[in-house]
């Protein structure tokens, strides 16, 4: 293959924000996607401060890693937040995440607020290392086993996973027994983790109320900003940025390279003072394990939790809890002041101060 005159040159998409290096910042989409859904997430707490009666549960689009969920908590000041990653770090259970949505909500009772904003990203379920078990085992039960009504096929769950699927309402148990993908694969993305958090909580309330721990009504009402965020007219940022990569990858291949990845730096500074130039694939990729043999593919960049963004959100997310400090950034602006700004994440994870 050395002869080949073809030349490949990539360019960082994703609005998941998880493919990322020192090289290559940020991905084209991010800063976009991320102000659309802050626009709505802003809309919505403005709607729970002035109805007072709803928790917004909101699911954001993200399949692996939470930048997206991230990104706009520092956008907006959620009550609460589910960073997948922190889940997973802490070997949090499905009900220690219930417990601490429910605890908050708890706590805003006792000082008279019975609203709120609640953020959870796509993947969670895929963080959660005993959901992960449940599905493994699911799987491998009804590959060989039908669900039968007496519910025989559940004694064939390892005890924790049979706590577990107990505990799941009763239409997320469904899902997990009846949709299936082509290859009889539990279809993890379809669950709609935001209505299962929203009857958990209800179930956990519930609980406390007969305790004598709680005394208000909760309304849940969900929501999943996904591909809406994924399609809007670009903010100044990213046309700048997507430019840019655009005109250093044509440069790269005028002048003969190959294998590399758009690279566009400094951009914390305005931008004719931006750099260009090109980065090798290979800072990005790893090997994974596929179909028994072992591929190169792109790493997922996931949220770091000792990095500066995830740093500077659990600094701030125990008053953002009890107190209502949120912030409704309107739509995307093209013109003046606020036009200029980019992502806290990018802001962050520059050195900068958000």
């Amino acid at each position: 293959g050395k002869n080949l005159k073809t030349r490949v040159i990539g360019c960082p998409k994703t609005i998941d924000g998880d493919l990322k290096c020192k090289e290559v910042p940020i991905s084209f989409g991010f800063d976009t996607a991320c102000k659309i859904y802050a626009e709505m997430i802003g809309n919505v707490m403005t709607d729970a401060r002035s109805t007072g009666k709803y928790y917004h549960f909101v699911r954001l689009m993200g399949r692996a890693a939470s930048h997206i969920t991230l990104e706009c908590a520092l956008q907006t000041h959620p009550n609460a937040t589910i960073i997948g990653e922190e889940v997973a770090a802490k070997k949090q259970t499905l009900k220690s995440v219930t417990n601490y949505i429910t605890d908050i909500i708890c706590k805003r009772a006792d000082l008279g607020y019975n609203y709120g904003v609640i953020l959870i990203p796509e993947g969670l379920i895929d963080f959660i290392p005993e959901v992960q078990q449940l599905i493994a085992e699911l799987n491998e039960i009804l590959a060989h086993d039908v669900v039968d009504e007496g519910g025989v096929w559940k004694n064939k769950l390892q005890p924790q996973s049979q706590a577990l699927f107990d505990l799941l309402p009763q239409a997320i148990q469904e899902q997990l027994l009846l949709e299936r993908d082509p290859h009889g694969n539990v279809q993890v993305a379809k669950i709609e983790t935001e209505k299962m958090l929203i009857q958990m909580v209800e179930t956990e309330l519930e609980k406390r109320k007969q305790e004598g721990r709680y005394d208000k009504e909760f309304k849940g009402q969900s929501h999943f900003f996904g591909y809406e965020g994924r399609c809007g007219l670009p903010t100044n940022f990213d046309s700048t940025y997507c430019y840019s990569l655009g005109f250093a990858a044509g440069v790269l291949i005028h002048s003969g390279k190959t294998g590399l990845i758009s690279s566009v730096g400094n951009l914390g500074a305005p931008v004719e003072e931006w750099t260009v130039g090109g980065t090798a694939l290979t800072s990005l990729m790893d090997v994974e394990r596929r179909h028994g043999k072992f591929k190169p593919v792109i790493k997922k960049a996931m949220v770091e939790l000792d990095g500066a963004p995830f740093k500077k959100f659990a600094s701030m997310r125990g008053e953002w809890a009890i107190k209502n400090r949120y912030i409704s950034p309107g739509p995307i602006q093209f013109n003046g002041p606020a036009s200029r700004d980019i992502s806290h994440t990018l802001l962050l994870e520059l050195g900068a101060q958000a």
